[in-house]
């Protein structure tokens, strides 16, 4: 019997029509097998609807029960909730806003920040959160309302170091490598600080970011300071183990354990493989073992500190990267609901010829139901902790994702449908309840219907100037708009032909007809020639970026300090220093800079409320709540 979920045929982004192989379409069948959908053991209802659901008692999350005879009253309260009926099995029953949080005045422009690559004289090799508070701080002087930041999601502890902030381990923790040491609790007072610092700061002169030599030096230092305070009583640190739970728990234990067998868990003893196993539980009371879950907790408290002090000083946008490893923290940790044999990616298009296969293994639609979504709520979650708003990556993976079996080539992959009403309303419940803006990022092959979703949702579409062919002035309202991204050319990259020079370096096909039909548009708006300074083509064309009529505009550092190298090649990885490369100066230039106080003024200008009111500013939500 055929599975409805898996797509028979696709267009792609050329138009093209695609048919996946007979064999693509049996391994992800096979793939999908597993634990049913769970129709009725998960309930997913709007704000205002009434279906018959009694007579049952709903256990509400503030602990209160209520009983119901027949119908949901229309006013009950959002979330996750308990539902009993007599001869049917327990079920959760989420309620959810059908929109996400947008306020009407929302209207504003920010920094687009890789923050490993935002070195600061102080930094120790790598962009850190006491580089994101001065960032902030900078750009709110500015008038930007919003720093829109790339993924901060944890490796595994191990070396080498994991470079790419969308390959993570968990997305629901974060990389302790953004940890600034000298903030942390007493380590300024330790003797070997002053050598630390010197070290530290010495890496700042590497041409590229030595992620395994700062994850040496960091850690030695963490080890240090956890020594130091690891028996003092701390109320706070307390109260936020309690409040992480299990997830956190989990999380540390497998850093533990990932420390202790040099490996992701596919490479642990078999009765450590899954965390619910009571060999983990014996296991991770061995006192050395036990001790380093507790710095592994500690540390995720230090991070959420220092990004509660940093999105203070400017709301943080935050980036959630579309999957995670097989082999790390979620991949353990939600093992049961992921289609094991299975990556993501993306089919071929105009700028990936070859189409992309980026490793990560989805969740699987029915047992993700049958787990009442827990894994993807607890995700959403984490991600809007100390946050203003949330970049959803490949947002067209909540309505359907290309599924690529091991051993095929992207081209032979085929899509698969998600239960996107489920996934929105999760999406919207959290974005509401953490007072979050959402953003979909939306390029590449995308149904028309999908974009019509979101915006009823008041998730913004995301585009960009490299990408969209029609005139400044048509972008949706409801967007963030750019220039570029991370996986895409530099302003400087591609006006200069660096970066097409640097494609044909690596043989990667470069499509040149779309490159200087890219080039030509750029000259038209910016009036420029080929005498014409980079610098003057960068602000001529945020200039005209700033007539657009999105509500939320961005810009990133690389343009500001007209950078020739993108962040991130696609389709490479040792050929190309994936997000290892640095900003060409420090971040304490930037005030100084006239392409980046250039660029601001022209966003500023263009953000300005119809009628020229000041724009209101947002009070930073989420330093309370997760």
């Amino acid at each position: 019997m055929s599975n409805p979920a898996i797509q028979r045929h696709y267009v792609d982004a050329l138009g093209r029509r695609h048919r996946p192989p007979a064999a693509t379409i049996d391994a992800i069948t096979k793939a999908m097998s597993g634990a049913p959908g769970g129709e009725d053991r998960v309930l997913v209802v709007h704000s205002g609807a009434r279906p018959a659901l009694g007579p049952a008692e709903i256990d509400l999350e503030d602990g209160t029960t209520v009983t119901i005879d027949r119908r949901l009253p229309a006013d009950f309260p959002h979330g996750y909730h308990r539902l009993l009926r007599k001869g049917a099995p327990e079920a959760r029953l989420i309620v959810a806003p059908f929109a996400c949080y947008l306020p009407d005045d929302f209207r504003t422009w920010g920094w687009a920040i890789q923050l490993y690559a935002a070195r600061s004289r102080q930094s120790w090799g790598i962009g850190d959160l006491g580089d994101l508070r001065r960032l902030g701080q900078w750009g709110k002087s500015q008038g930007a309302g919003i720093a829109m930041i790339n993924p901060l999601a944890a490796p595994p502890p191990l070396l080498p170091q994991q470079a790419s902030p969308y390959f993570p381990s968990s997305r629901l923790f974060r990389n302790p490598l953004f940890l600034r040491v000298a903030d942390l609790p007493g380590a300024r007072e330790l003797k070997p600080f002053a050598e630390w610092v010197r070290q530290g700061k010495a890496l700042n002169r590497d041409p590229l970011i030595d992620r395994d030599a700062i994850f040496a030096l960091k850690t030695k230092a963490f080890e240090a300071v956890w020594r130091r305070v690891r028996r003092r009583r701390d109320a706070e640190f307390d109260q936020f183990v309690r409040e992480q739970g299990d997830a956190l728990r989990q999380y540390a234990i497998f850093c533990a354990f990932a420390e202790r067998f040099g490996s992701g868990w596919h490479g642990w003893p078999d009765e450590l493989r899954h965390p619910a196993g009571p060999a983990v539980a014996r296991r991770a009371g061995e006192p050395e073992i036990a001790d380093r879950i507790r710095l592994h907790q500690w540390l995720q408290f230090q991070i959420d500190r220092q990004l509660a002090s940093a999105s203070a000083a400017l709301p943080v946008m935050q980036d959630l990267p579309i999957g995670f490893d097989a082999d790390g923290a979620d991949g353990w940790a939600f093992q049961d609901v992921l289609a094991h044999g299975i990556s993501v990616g993306a089919p071929p298009d105009e700028f990936n010829t070859r189409g992309q296969n980026w490793g990560l293994p989805p969740f699987s639609p029915d047992p993700l139901r049958a787990a009442g979504y827990e894994p993807f709520a607890r995700t959403i979650r984490a991600c809007l902790r100390h946050a203003g708003g949330l970049r959803i990556d490949h947002v067209m993976g909540l309505f359907r994702l290309f599924w690529i079996p091991a051993g095929m080539e992207p081209a032979q992959g085929a899509y698969v449908r998600s239960r996107a009403a489920d996934l929105l309303a999760i999406v919207a419940l959290e974005s509401q309840r953490a007072r979050a803006v959402i953003v979909g990022e939306d390029l590449g092959t995308v149904e028309e219907r999908t974009r019509q979703d979101l915006a009823a949702r008041r998730i913004f579409s995301y585009r960009l100037v490299w990408f969209e062919k029609t005139p400044l002035a048509s972008y949706p309202e409801q967007a963030l708009s750019a220039i570029t991204t991370h996986d895409l050319p530099t302003v400087a990259g591609l006006w200069t032909g660096a970066d097409l020079e640097a494609q044909h370096r690596l043989k990667l096909a470069p499509n040149e007809a779309g490159t200087q039909e890219i080039r030509d548009r750029i000259q038209a708006m910016t009036r420029a020639s080929a005498r014409t300074p980079v610098g003057t083509v960068i602000t001529r064309l945020h200039a005209a970026l700033a007539a657009a009529p999105s509500r939320l505009l961005t810009a990133t550092l690389e343009d500001a300090m007209a950078a020739p190298e993108r962040p991130n090649m696609p389709a490479t990885t040792d050929q190309w220093p994936n997000w290892s490369i640095p900003l060409p100066a420090p971040i304490e230039t930037l005030p100084a800079n006239p392409v980046a106080a250039a660029i601001a003024k022209a966003l500023r200008r263009g953000r300005r409320p119809p009628g020229g009111a000041k724009t209101t500013r947002r009070r930073q939500p989420g330093h309370t709540r997760s």
